[in-house]
């Protein structure tokens, strides 16, 4: 019997939360994914089944509003789920038709299966039990797989099952979306195999991505293959088998589909349609066999990558926290070592965000490079792929060096909208959110946390060394000087904010010197000259050649690292951008009063009439992302770098002043400024978290996690576990541990890797515990609390962290430092 908290169940059917549980009960493996719709379902007002290619877009023009908008989408692909059955030549089995006895859906989160078991009397009195299994391989990408189970229980009789493919899909996930154009597939081939086999072709309307799929249906009963009349359907783009088959009552007949998923953009493939037909065809005999390599491949994923927690009362975090884990394996995977595809906001679930790359990868980052870092090194490898597009953005924009978009998508174009929908108004808007020229700090600050975390140096040698150098050039050719301050600016940007486009009835976009943006510039120009220090002398030469660096534009990028302009409030504190202190004051009280949830405050405002541009207010963390990303002492030597002064007591009243002003309209938020409270204020910190991660389980937005879940806020509340409470920072050539463990929690263990070294950590409120597991490696540095120790090979040590009566404890082999 699996443990509770690996399972993520739902008991009874609940029609209106049909979509939601479809979108957190989405199975993929880093290639596609299937949402969790059932199989018999088709896309209406309760359903929306969805399968999605790890980087399938297609872009779509659309007139609307007076102008001529493209659009590229992330596509829904045909739908292999249709398995439907129905007794006698009735009806076609609905759920919301029959009488429901029991209903149960279990996310089994260990061995990645989505079950679903429904007892249910037709109106004619039948008893029927339904059994259905599901998966999407993680061994084998090309495959998913299904049963259905039918046990009459009170009657004998023919049963007819349909197993079909459905090309005839739109794109029609997002309600705000429904004006664009949506049909992005067109046939290219719908046809029987044999008896068993269906084979569909599709191909993207202007992408020219082809599509096959292939699918193979069984029946038996009680185990044995059952003799079925079968029938070949078509309709334009649909295609299906019709089965009829005797059972008897109590008798389980058995339905087994395997479906086979090709595109022709796969590697080692000559044809799309024909692979898929092999594919399908050579995959073992049974179902079971297929569960059995998947279920291995789940749990060798699992032992890299669980968080093993035991709280004082149980709740419900422990299995939270794994279905976060598990939908960002599923979205990135060791399959994603070989695909040229990002990690999108929203997961490969749905198709809010068009599927499109934002800055995402900033959260979700830290928890592969200590567990994954080769996954980390390829979706990097996007970013690298995509830099010359990236340098055509910065010189058509006037600006030198790469400039990556805010949204991304199949080539690194901005794909950000220019027009977006408030669903309040009914009214479509200038989008400028393509101002966010800070995701070019959080493509540095990745490349950078990454080397730091594996100091993988042939990264950094052929591609992350130009990445770097490349963005330090952007940074200091969008900074402006300013003869009378004597300081460099930024002008005409957004911030992380989001809510604060321009100044109030100013008819241009753009803020100037936003801090969070400022620093981080300064940040990406220092890391950039470390760089050049870091590498061989050969190599820096060439870099300095291929790229025209010179001595004078080096000295240009250490004068802007050292006269960046911040801006400060009267008391000190650090000002979201220039001008924020003359905004007026909210009127929070009067809104929660008058809204409840005010989480989406610029559509709120907008429909009144008004504009977030004239408060002080923010939809989530934008000042305080420097206490996220940098260390107290990073920010110490950045400020003084500048020539600012800096004050520890600074942090917890910036942080304070914020988070008075902020909505929380980003499920990111709340992993922000719980990280940011983990030392100063835990319970706060801790209340913040278990928000977060309740965050797309209980669909606080009202309708988004449908869309597809937020894949940053997943992975930032798993990394808030990981490093925030742990105190893991990657610093120095060290790996530093300060563990501040919440109230409440007795003991946290996990495995990390560390450069070459792989290691257990086990934490209680009493001790920190670390294991050593490769033998033949040199001796690692860790501090522990500041103080520095050498873990041997094969060690294990004992670090108290309260005081207690025994002393530091070793075991294993290796001496102590």
């Amino acid at each position: 019997m699996m443990p509770e908290h690996w399972l993520f169940a739902y008991e009874g059917f609940e029609p209106r939360q049909e979509k939601l549980r479809e979108a957190l009960c989405t199975l993929g493996n880093g290639y596609f994914a299937t949402r969790g719709a059932a199989p018999e379902a088709r896309a209406d007002e309760l359903h929306y089944p969805g399968t999605y290619l790890a980087g399938g877009y297609n872009r779509l023009k659309t007139e609307l509003a007076g102008r001529v908008i493209e659009n590229e989408d992330l596509v829904n692909q045909p739908n292999w789920l249709p398995l439907t059955f129905r007794m006698d030549g009735g009806d076609w089995f609905n759920v919301s038709t029959v009488k429901v006895r029991a209903y149960r859906q279990v996310l089994d989160m260990a061995r990645g299966l989505l079950l679903r078991t429904v007892s249910f009397e037709d109106a004619q009195g039948r008893r029927t039990r339904l059994e259905q299994r599901r998966f999407v391989h993680m061994r084998h990408k090309h495959l998913a797989g299904q049963e259905l189970v039918l046990v009459p229980e009170n009657w004998s009789g023919p049963v007819q099952v349909r197993s079909a493919l459905d090309g005839q899909v739109l794109n029609g996930g997002v309600a705000r979306y429904q004006q664009l154009s949506n049909r992005h597939l067109r046939l290219v081939m719908a046809k029987e195999v044999d008896a068993e086999t269906l084979l569909l072709e599709v191909e993207t309307v202007q992408s020219r991505l082809g599509v096959a799929e292939a699918a193979r249906t069984r029946l038996y009963l009680d185990g044995h293959r059952a003799e079925a009349q079968g029938k070949f359907v078509q309709d334009e783009g649909y295609l299906a088998h019709e089965f009829t088959v005797e059972v008897k009552a109590h008798q389980r007949l058995s339905v087994e589909k395997v479906v086979a998923l090709y595109t022709s953009k796969d590697p080692a493939v000559s044809e799309a349609a024909m692979e898929a037909r092999r594919e399908v065809q050579r995959a073992p005999g049974r179902f079971e066999e297929l569960v059995a390599t998947h279920v291995q491949a789940w749990t060798h994923l699992w032992n890299r990558s669980d968080l093993d927690l035991e709280l004082a009362k149980p709740n419900g975090t422990h299995r939270a926290l794994r279905l976060h884990i598990f939908h960002l394996l599923q979205t990135v995977s060791p399959h994603t070592l070989d695909q040229d595809a990002g990690v999108p906001a929203r997961g490969w679930h749905g198709e809010a965000y068009r599927g499109h790359i934002f800055w995402d990868e900033l959260f979700i980052f830290p928890f592969l490079n200590l567990r994954l870092p080769a996954l980390t090194r390829a979706l990097l490898r996007y970013r690298y792929r995509r830099l010359g597009r990236a340098r055509e953005e910065a010189h058509e924009a006037g600006f030198r060096g790469a400039m990556f978009p805010w949204q991304s998508g199949s080539d690194g174009s901005e794909e950000s909208p220019r027009l977006h929908l408030n669903p309040r108004s009914g009214r479509w808007l200038p989008d400028e959110t393509w101002l966010q020229r800070h995701i070019n700090a959080a493509v540095a600050y990745n490349v950078w946390q990454y080397y730091q975390a594996t100091a993988d140096s042939e990264f950094l040698y052929f591609h992350g060394a130009e990445l770097l150098l490349e963005l330090a050039r952007f940074w200091a050719s969008v900074a402006e000087w300013n003869p009378r301050l004597r300081r460099y600016e930024i002008k005409k940007v957004m911030g992380p904010d989001e809510y604060h486009t321009g100044y109030p009835d100013q008819p241009e976009p753009g803020l100037n010197n936003n801090s969070y943006t400022n620093l981080m510039a300064v940040w990406v120009l220092c890391k950039g000259l470390e760089v050049l220090r870091l590498l061989p002398d050969e190599r820096r030469e060439e870099l300095q050649e291929v790229l025209g660096l010179e001595p004078s534009e080096l000295a240009h990028w250490e004068d802007v690292s050292r006269k960046m302009r911040l801006v400060f409030h009267e008391d000190g504190v650090l000002s979201q951008f220039e001008g924020y202190e003359q905004l007026q004051e909210f009127d929070w009280e009067g809104y929660r009063a008058r809204y409840h949830d005010i989480q989406r405050l610029d559509r709120i405002l907008e429909a009144e009439g008004d504009s977030p541009n004239r408060y002080k207010l923010s939809k989530q963390a934008d000042v305080l992302m420097l206490f996220y990303l940098l260390s107290a002492e990073e920010l110490q030597e950045l400020f003084e770098r500048l020539g600012y002064p800096f004050s520890q007591e600074m942090i917890p009243r910036t942080v304070d002043y914020y988070l008075q002003r902020t909505s929380h309209g980003s499920t990111l938020s709340g992993v922000v400024h719980a990280w940011v409270l983990a030392r100063s204020d835990r319970p706060r910190s801790w209340q913040l978290f278990t928000e977060a991660l309740q965050s797309d389980i209980s669909d606080v937005q009202g309708g988004t996690t449908q869309e597809g879940i937020h894949l940053g806020a997943m992975a930032g509340t798993v990394d808030l576990m990981q490093r925030a409470y742990t105190g893991i920072e990657v610093r120095g050539d060290m790996l530093h541990f300060n563990p501040h463990l919440p109230e409440g929690m007795r003991r946290l263990k996990f495995s990390l890797r560390y450069r070459k070294h792989l290691m257990d950590v086990e934490i209680t409120p009493r001790a920190l515990v670390l294991t050593s597991r490769w033998r033949f490696q040199t001796p690692l540095k860790v501090a522990v609390r500041g103080a520095c120790h050498l873990l041997q090979p094969s060690e294990t040590r004992r670090f108290p962290l309260a005081q207690e009566p025994s002393t530091e404890a070793h075991e294993g082999e290796g001496a102590s430092p």
